[in-house]
């Protein structure tokens, strides 16, 4: 039997459409699969990372901590952590990885790892420095670094030894004017033999430290951005927390934010 042209042509047509239709749902389907693994990957991911930053914050005598960590996506770059140390000290670590996402979540997670393993036997701040420098230098793409900021607290002097590497300045604030704890070497992971200096500060009774990612000066809006962190510092009478995180402007937050206030 001989089909007309039209029947024929109807039949190969309505098979390339069958073919097309099955190709078509199992490339949406695949890809639906693929998503959603992707989100739930994400959310352990983010799981796992909230259960890396530090407990028990409220647990040093004398002293009143308080955090807020904001990642731009499901997981971030920023890192911050409190590790007590030998005769009545606390090393807080804080730092900031180029990038975002999980790439930077995973050299975020690499340097908390190392504070974490050598803080127990070297609470030095220049020689923490110069360790995790060494390694992110032979050991991360030539594109990545991160800032960070390392302070060793006397909690019966109230002396902070630091080490600034690249970050923003952290706040001290008492009785007389803010104090700005500048930079003293290179960010992470540029050079392997790049020098950090250690200095000192004195957080006074009644006085408060400031510790802060780039993301929080970037979601504040206007001019002088670290002028109005200041001037919050000074008056914000116990609420610091809160007026810290009403200055940002969702409008212009496109990056982690991390914020660390110790108060005495």
């Amino acid at each position: 039997m001989i089909w007309p042209h039209g029947i024929l042509l109807y039949g190969i047509v309505w098979l390339i459409y069958v073919l097309g239709a099955g190709l078509m749902n199992g490339m949406l389907t695949s890809e639906f699969f693929r998503k959603t693994q992707l989100e739930a990957d994400q959310i352990a991911a983010r799981q796992i990372q909230q259960t890396l930053q530090p407990g028990k914050l409220d647990e040093l005598p004398g002293y009143q901590l308080e955090t807020f960590y904001k990642p731009f996506r499901e997981v971030g770059g920023d890192y911050f952590d409190v590790i007590e140390l030998a005769g009545k000290r606390t090393l807080f670590a804080v730092a900031d990885v180029s990038g975002k996402g999980m790439p930077a979540a995973l050299l975020a997670a690499n340097i908390q790892a190392l504070v974490r393993s050598s803080a127990n036997f070297e609470a030095d701040p220049v020689q923490l420095a110069r360790q995790i420098n060494r390694h992110l230098s032979r050991y991360t793409p030539s594109d990545r670094f991160a800032t960070a900021v390392f302070l060793v607290l006397s909690r019966d002097s109230g002396e902070l030894t630091y080490v600034n590497a690249g970050h923003n300045a952290p706040i001290v604030v008492g009785s007389g004017p803010p104090i700005e704890l500048e930079a003293t070497g290179l960010p992470l992971g540029l050079f392997p033999e790049a020098a950090y200096e250690a200095r000192t500060a004195l957080l006074s009774p009644g006085g408060a430290l400031l510790v802060f990612t780039d993301g929080l000066t970037d979601s504040i809006s206007g001019e002088n951005a670290e002028k109005r962190l200041r001037d919050t510092m000074a008056g914000s009478s116990g609420r610091t927390m809160s007026m810290l995180k009403s200055l940002i402007d969702r409008e212009f937050n496109e990056d982690d934010v991390t914020i660390f206030s110790i108060a005495s």
